[in-house]
């Protein structure tokens, strides 16, 4: 989940599970932070899952006030990127969630859904609602992103495709290729471009 400022707007956007192509008019100022997995809800004060495949302003969840003061000392700095992300960290007072923390170690680590709901004391059913919380999506889709996101780094490193695939858990090359095309709307090469 990000939180973007677009020339003086605060808005918020939720976890995706389809592509999502912005546009803006040439010479438009952006900053945008990117929250680390599960981290947002505690700092937005909502569930991710009611901002999935939703971009929101930020005085919706928020109050205007808060959220208008917030966009103008963005707005007035030198580095408005740098203003959002110490605006956040002065803001975010929330300690991480341990349930969250270790659904992501169990996730990254490739531990199957049944394994780890058991490991945390949880149905697989109560587990898919937390990460809904959380996450906005279950621990499944999740697993996907995190992995295309893990593939995508390495890919960035100059290593061939192939090679990224292997050494990511996709089958081969062709499916990190629908993989990345499915959530993201572009091939590999495209969006590494």
């Amino acid at each position: 989940m990000d939180l973007l400022w677009i020339e003086g707007e605060l808005l918020v956007a939720g976890p995706d599970t389809r592509a999502y192509i912005g546009s803006s008019a040439p010479g438009v100022r952006h900053a945008a932070l990117r929250f680390a997995p599960g981290t947002a809800p505690g700092f937005l004060g909502v569930p991710a899952r009611e901002l999935l495949d939703a971009r929101v302003p930020l005085a919706d969840l928020w109050s205007p006030g808060r959220s208008r003061r917030l966009a103008s000392r963005i707005g007035t700095a030198a580095d408005p990127a740098l203003a959002l992300e110490d605006a956040a960290v002065g803001l975010f007072d929330a300690p991480p969630d341990r349930l969250v923390m270790h659904v992501l170690r169990g996730v990254r680590r490739g531990i199957e859904v049944r394994v780890l709901a058991s490991k945390v004391g949880l149905s697989e059913r109560q587990l898919h609602r937390r990460c809904l919380d959380a996450f906005g999506y279950g621990p499944k889709m999740l697993d996907r992103v995190l992995r295309m996101n893990t593939a995508l780094d390495r890919a960035r490193t100059g290593l061939p495709l192939a090679e990224v695939a292997a050494r990511t858990g996709y089958a081969d090359q062709a499916h990190f290729t629908r993989d990345v095309k499915a959530l993201t709307g572009v091939p590999p090469r495209t969006l590494l471009a």
